[in-house]
């Protein structure tokens, strides 16, 4: 249950992450939901700075779906081989470009349901993908997300889907997109796993976590 006053907690916290973190975007280099979906498929156990390395040349060369299927697994295994998880990842990206193809028309589709009935789609990419590509209100819990949210004390869990559906009951739909960034950004610039910057952080005076001897 979600009363009033954990609300007003939120907001405030996310209202403080806007001023300090403002114009904030996602972390990955795209420039279409296709390139999108494919990036964020290809950063799972993987950093985002290194799949925008690959994804510098990988993206002239496989321009739209079709491309994916021309060339052998192999060969696509070979581009992908530094993001980890290289053959499980060219065989989803090999399937998921399959039913782009088959049911829609090799386009990316809007509907979230529909998102996460893809190869190697799955909550957090479907959640990134319709928020950031085409603007729909998502929440999408990565490493930094699900940390910082415990950390935070909007939920005692490490659960990915748990984590979002209390996110989305504590903001207004307004603040979801950007609610994944703020913390994901949060967690890269201050609120580092090992040893947080507690003393230069935003939130010192309103996080139950804050630890006065981190420095």
């Amino acid at each position: 249950m979600v009363d009033n006053k954990n609300k007003s907690r939120a907001k405030k916290i996310f209202d403080i992450f806007s001023k300090e973190y403002p114009g904030v975007r996602p972390a990955l280099e795209y420039t279409s939901a296709f390139e999108l979906l494919i990036s964020t498929i290809l950063s799972a156990q993987c950093t985002d700075e290194r799949v925008n390395i690959i994804t510098i040349k990988l993206f002239k060369k496989y321009k739209k779906p079709q491309d994916y299927l021309k060339v052998s697994a192999k060969e696509l295994e070979k581009d992908i081989f530094s993001t980890g998880f290289y053959r499980q990842k060219a065989k989803s990206i090999r399937n998921c470009c399959a039913q782009l193809i088959e049911f829609h028309n090799g386009k990316v589709p809007k509907d979230f349901d529909e998102l996460t009935k893809l190869s190697g789609v799955g909550r957090k990419t479907a959640s990134v993908v319709a928020g950031n590509a085409f603007g729909i209100p998502a929440i999408a819990v990565d490493t930094h997300v699900k940390r910082l949210s415990n950390l935070l004390g909007f939920i005692k869990s490490n659960d990915p889907e748990k984590i979002e559906y209390r996110l989305k009951e504590l903001l207004s739909e307004s603040y979801w997109i950007n609610a994944s960034h703020w913390l994901a950004t949060h967690g890269r610039n201050i609120c580092f796993a090992r040893k947080p910057k507690c003393h230069d952080c935003v939130l010192a005076d309103v996080c139950p976590s804050f630890n006065p001897q981190s420095k």
